[in-house]
């Protein structure tokens, strides 16, 4: 009667929603201030001023049919030309409006772009741990999942991508600030990323894409985020203000096919037939006028840095194994006992809700999502000590 894929699907919410959830269930019964929410990767920062001003600007000055009305199905063309622009001026790559697609945010942008890229028997690479629902958007576009495993530090591992990389590949998707470890890839890296699939190309006789999706690109803690286009030419980037601009409600973002691309032109065809196949057509008006007015700015990462230093601090300080975030807004704790996921139902007990590691494709750790009020942090600090006691730490 219906499509049973989609059905469990809709079913079985991700483990972060299913525990966000439960939070929100859980705060109806004790109270907001009773619960220690670390689940979901809400931005706990007001957007920047410049975003609000923008609102009240366009809100006041434009026409309200305008304003609000339906604009090219690819996003309205002075936005698009403002993000080929910035990423011009920003990274040195020569990006045009007809490269770029604005998209509801950076599931929808994932979610095209796998669609544009997946022809039958197409394999896609993502580096473990990695945002669950990756594994989603593959399989619903046609695709097969392979899973290379990070290296130190969760730094990619190029002998781990080169073992599987072969000739069913069509891309290798990467996240750097990476979600949910923290990770920021060096330009090094890239570089050497770039070299391996440059010579898988070649011996494949087509493009392995570079599928980067950059919801965190902003946050960082003086890392540098490299651009990947300015290392590897078959690049599309998957971007999103969720984060940055403290919009993840609004759902708004795009795609940047890179123009030195092979086939750009055809690419960027395929993007634009995958959004009208799917619906993603017409990114949100108001909010697509808004960013191109605030591109490069973000919300105040000093106090996600505030957040993580006394968070690693005191976890580190009970006891607990971190590695120290370079970027994003989580920390990627090592749980004391294998089982992640029993872990974090005795830190439901003391009402911590943590992420286990196992939907993003590792054994043995906990998410922890910071972007969250001090309070929030200062008020769980209890919490944490009675939960290392109980495990004689």
């Amino acid at each position: 009667m219906v499509n049973e894929r989609n059905q469990k699907l809709g079913e079985a919410r991700s483990v972060i929603r299913e525990i966000f959830e439960y939070g929100n269930a859980r705060k109806r019964e004790i109270g907001e201030e009773n619960v220690f929410d670390f689940s979901i990767g809400n931005p706990g920062v007001p957007a920047p001023p410049e975003v609000n001003a923008e609102i009240v600007r366009l809100t006041g000055e434009m026409p309200s049919l305008q304003l609000h009305g339906y604009t090219s199905a690819a996003g309205a063309p002075d936005v698009r030309e403002a993000v080929a622009a910035y990423i011009r001026t920003a990274f040195g790559v020569p990006m045009s409006a007809d490269g770029v697609y604005m998209t509801c945010g950076a599931a929808a942008s994932l979610t095209i772009t796998l669609n544009a890229l997946c022809e039958e028997g197409d394999e896609f690479v993502v580096v473990t741990p990695c945002f669950p629902e990756y594994a989603v958007f593959i399989e619903s576009a046609g695709g097969k999942v392979v899973r290379a495993a990070a290296g130190r530090e969760f730094h990619l591992d190029m002998q781990a991508l080169d073992r599987v990389i072969g000739v069913h590949t069509k891309g290798v998707v990467i996240n750097s600030p990476n979600n949910p470890t923290g990770a920021v890839y060096s330009e090094e890296e890239l570089a050497a990323l770039a070299a391996l699939l440059t010579k898988k190309s070649r011996e494949k006789g087509a493009p392995v894409f570079l599928i980067s999706d950059e919801p965190y690109r902003e946050l960082t803690y003086g890392a540098k985020v490299p651009y990947p286009m300015a290392f590897y030419p078959d690049t599309v980037v998957c971007y999103s203000f969720s984060k940055s601009l403290s919009l993840a409600g609004e759902r708004i973002g795009y795609i940047a096919v890179s123009p030195q691309c092979r086939g750009a032109a055809e690419v960027f065809s395929a993007v634009c037939g995958a959004g009208r196949a799917l619906g993603f057509v017409c990114a949100p008006s108001l909010f697509q006028r808004v960013v191109a007015k605030c591109l490069g700015k973000s919300g105040d990462v000093e106090e996600y840095r505030k957040n993580r230093d006394l968070l690693l601090s005191a976890l580190t300080g009970l006891g607990f194994t971190c590695i120290p975030p370079e970027g994003a807004f989580y920390l990627f704790m090592k749980s004391p006992e294998p089982d992640a996921a029993a872990f974090c139902e005795r830190a439901k007990r003391h009402e911590l809700l943590l992420v286990p590691s196992d939907g993003f494709g590792v054994a043995g750790y906990v998410r922890v999502s910071y972007c969250v009020e001090r309070a929030v942090i200062e008020r769980s600090l209890p919490a944490f000590r009675a939960l290392a006691a109980e495990y004689g730490l």
